[in-house]
């Protein structure tokens, strides 16, 4: 298993956002979180990523409890944390945006074969290298950030709401997307509020209703309960 976390409880001061959350996330897996917006998901990617004050439970990456590392110790563990709101440098260029991923000790030795695979899974940011990222579409933005985590070099993504206010057809893009960095060898957790296509993607799928997970299973089991079907996967 390369992430387990155990009973995790987050705050933002006296709000206690996640409550006992469990989910486990083998190697190579593609697990997506759906769950309304407001009920604490990006709030567990921002704890798994050491972004959130206070915590208590356990996060155990790589068979190392980290919920006490700092944001820049995990990074260099190989998580990356790739923002809802894609937090780019909006009057930098991609190229400048793409490298400023490449800041950590683990990364930096391997910026020039990433920008290679970057570039071969993004071809409209290369097109693009001296465009400010302010200039771009909101799917090319949303392909800059993702880029842009995995010029990390991290083993394991964690991305916040990837089709978020994207067209549909960029929003099948993006999954694709997504799909192709799994099977070059990355480990994912994703977390969505209800996007059917994200479904496809989907080694195993949780649900997180009120800072709880409500569902944990595989897609099949997802696809058979009506509810889910119903409220999360609009089908």
């Amino acid at each position: 298993m390369m992430l387990s976390i155990e009973n995790l409880n987050a705050y933002y001061g006296q709000a206690h956002v996640l409550k006992d959350v469990s989910i486990n996330v083998n190697k190579g897996e593609v697990v997506v979180m759906l769950g309304p917006n407001g009920h604490g998901k990006s709030t567990l990617l921002k704890s798994l990523c050491g972004m959130v004050d206070y915590r208590r439970g356990k996060i155990v990456y790589k068979d190392q409890d980290i919920i006490k590392f700092s944001s820049e110790k995990i990074v260099n563990l190989g998580i990356t944390y790739i923002a809802e709101n894609r937090e780019l440098f909006p009057y930098m260029s991609v190229m400048e945006n793409l490298k400023l991923g490449a800041y950590s000790r683990n990364a930096r030795k391997y910026e020039k074969q990433n920008l290679e695979k970057v570039f071969s899974l993004f071809p409209r940011l290369a097109e693009r290298k001296k465009q400010y990222a302010s200039t771009m579409s909101g799917g090319e933005a949303k392909m800059l950030a993702i880029a842009r985590g995995l010029m990390s070099n991290a083993d394991f993504l964690a991305i916040d709401e990837p089709a978020l206010g994207l067209q549909p057809n960029l929003r099948v893009e993006v999954t694709k997307i997504i799909k192709e960095i799994n099977k070059q060898g990355k480990t994912i957790l994703v977390v969505e509020q209800n996007i059917p296509q994200i479904t496809d993607l989907a080694d195993k799928l949780y649900v997180l209703e009120e800072g709880r997970i409500t569902f944990s299973g595989s897609k099949d089991d997802a696809l058979s309960n009506e509810d889910l079907k119903e409220i999360f996967l609009g089908m």
